[in-house]
């Protein structure tokens, strides 16, 4: 009986050490929250009139903050379309109660280009609203490594394009994160909510942490596929300890049985 639980116990420290070393790779892309962390603010991006701006400059109020890159074939621009989308929905007003901040990963990316991409976003806002609550940055390898490390969003080049999550990020004026939605389409009330918290200088845990876990992202298809792996040695595990917890109370119930006879 005692062999038999070494070997569960020995075989589930081998799948824990697994799964751990497997999550150490996965994070080189995806993000790792940082909530109540600060974002580096002191970070220099050229706005989409070619004028280097600080962060700090910009973030002056609770700032939705995005990091993509604008000619990203897969879940950038749809990701953005959301955000222009939610503006006409919400009933707070960019620019007075809240700020936007796109800020590309491509090194390679231009101001023209984020101005074209600006452009083509704010045209599909029905709602009036200040041109400059919502920038569109670009910036050099150093300032662009420093920031999405801060907010704990890692990205790695796949040739022309790259691999990458899609998030919000909700930022405080003093630069604090307070918040991370995942995905691409969120609903016009979290939204909200999370600016509302976000100005009081609160820190939301995500609550849909389970799709960051279950689903990963597929580089070749281009989207969010279910990680199998991942599930089913959770599962393993699950089963594995229940099967040490039924070895361990066995021998008592038997014990019991014979004191008792």
């Amino acid at each position: 009986m005692r062999d038999k639980k070494n070997f569960v116990f020995f075989f589930l420290l081998l799948l824990l050490s697994n799964i751990s070393f497997s999550a150490e790779q996965g994070i080189e892309v995806g993000i790792d929250e940082r909530l109540g962390e600060y974002v580096a603010i002191e970070t220099l991006f050229k706005n989409e009139d070619g004028e280097f701006v600080q962060l700090k400059e910009l973030i002056n109020k609770p700032t939705i903050l995005m990091f993509v890159y604008y000619e990203c074939p897969g879940i950038c621009n749809p990701l953005m379309s959301e955000v222009a989308s939610l503006i006409n929905k919400v009933d707070l007003i960019p620019g007075k109660d809240y700020q936007i901040l796109s800020i590309s990963f491509d090194q390679l990316e231009t101001p023209e280009i984020a101005n074209r991409k600006k452009i083509g976003f704010l045209n599909a806002i029905k709602k009036k609203i200040d041109k400059s609550s919502w920038h569109f940055l670009t910036g050099d390898s150093i300032n662009i490594s420093e920031v999405t490390k801060s907010a704990g969003f890692y990205f790695k080049r796949d040739g022309k394009d790259f691999l990458h999550a899609g998030a919000l990020i909700f930022i405080a004026s003093d630069g604090k994160i307070t918040r991370y939605l995942p995905g691409t389409t969120f609903l016009p009330f979290d939204i909200k909510m999370a600016l509302i918290e976000t100005s009081e200088g609160k820190v939301t845990p995500t609550i849909a942490k389970v799709l960051k876990f279950c689903f990963s992202y597929d580089a070749q298809g281009k989207k969010y596929a279910l990680n199998v792996t991942r599930i089913a040695a959770t599962i393993t595990i699950i089963i594995a300890v229940i099967y040490v917890i039924f070895l361990s109370i066995k021998p008592r119930k038997k014990e019991k049985m014979n004191k008792g006879i």
